[in-house]
């Protein structure tokens, strides 16, 4: 079985940057976000302001993906590819997901940002997705366990008539974008690994508001809900310490 690495206090600290520098763009990214805006832009926007910071994308050239950020709409449930063309409307769900390393640490993060007035179905889902990643939050202390976080999510969308998209996870992360383990947003409280201080782990719901099913679309990277219905999508980097969860890429 793969070890989860226990982070040093040098490489916490240049994650601490790392994700201070995540949350900031994506903030800047968020202020962008507009009817009429395409998503390429915000491509540039963010490969502009990581330059600027001393950063390099996390997501460009990982596994031959193209752009710097995913920017999925609507029923794309991740991995969306900005496009040149395709302009953002009234309503639409927009997911940000966005990494950087800094210095050979690297910061994850999502949000799902409404394009002006969304329905309050759509409002809905975004605010239980939202929540959900508090719960899953809440549940990172040592001596709990890797079940823990999926159960508190899973419990919280699907007492409000969502599903998770069971076909993606969240992660490991530190020195490399992706690292052991796995972090499901489903499971048993109780079950899996017991959490330890200095672990950190990208935590990232994405519910739909229809079936769990996903597909991929031609271009290989896209994932959609079957059933065409929205997705929204939330991350954090986690610490987990001996007092508790601290999140690296909110704002201070």
């Amino acid at each position: 079985m793969s070890q989860v690495g226990i982070k040093s206090p040098e490489e916490i600290a240049l994650m601490r940057q790392a994700g201070r520098i995540v949350c900031e763009i994506l903030d800047a990214i968020e202020k962008a976000v507009a009817p009429g805006v395409t998503t390429w832009e915000l491509d540039a926007l963010a490969a502009e302001l990581t330059a600027k910071k001393g950063a390099r994308p996390a997501f460009k050239g990982y596994l031959g993906f193209p752009c710097v950020l995913c920017a999925s709409i609507n029923e794309e449930v991740v991995h969306g590819i900005p496009s040149r063309t395709r302009k953002l409307v009234e309503g639409d769900l927009m997911k940000l997901d966005f990494g950087v390393v800094y210095r050979g640490l690297f910061g994850d993060s999502a949000r799902t940002v409404p394009v002006g007035k969304v329905s309050s179905e759509a409002r809905a889902l975004v605010d239980t997705t939202r929540e959900s990643l508090h719960k899953a939050i809440q549940a990172m202390k040592p001596g709990n366990h890797l079940g823990d976080i999926g159960h508190a999510v899973q419990r919280h969308v699907e007492a409000r008539g969502y599903s998770v998209a069971r076909g993606f996870t969240g992660h490991g992360i530190g020195r490399k974008l992706h690292e052991y383990p796995q972090v499901p947003n489903h499971g048993q409280a109780g079950g899996g690994m017991k959490l330890r201080a200095g672990m950190v782990l990208a935590v990232e719901p994405m519910v739909n508001q229809g079936t769990d099913e996903v597909e991929i679309l031609e271009d290989e990277w896209t994932a959609v809900t079957a059933d065409g219905k929205l997705s929204a999508h939330f991350e954090h980097t986690v610490l987990i310490t001996d007092h508790g969860p601290e999140v690296l890429t909110r704002s201070i």
